[in-house]
């Protein structure tokens, strides 16, 4: 919990510079995760579930900084895009 006050509060001091940075990122993990969901043969109903869900997350987290939303929110939504992005894509190369 310490770790996520002091990366909350570094985001917070220098958000524009912070949110400008994360799109880059956490876009390009999204769509790392959308190309690794389309490219794994499961039954389609769980891709294009996960693939949704990934699709959803990324822009959440995009509309978030274009919104002007709270530093906190939109962290939570850039911690929240980036986990499930990456877990996404650990679990299916696994």
């Amino acid at each position: 919990m310490r770790l996520y006050n002091q990366l909350l509060n570094e985001f917070k001091r220098e958000q524009t510079g912070y949110s400008t940075i994360a799109i880059i990122g956490q876009s390009c993990i999204g769509s790392v995760a959308a190309m690794v969901v389309l490219m794994n043969p499961m039954p389609e109903a769980i891709k294009l579930t996960l693939l949704f869900l990934v699709t959803i997350l990324c822009m959440a987290y995009n509309a978030a900084v274009l919104a002007r939303l709270s530093s906190k929110t939109t962290f939570n939504l850039l911690v929240l895009s980036v986990i499930f992005s990456i877990l996404t894509i650990v679990g299916i190369l696994i």
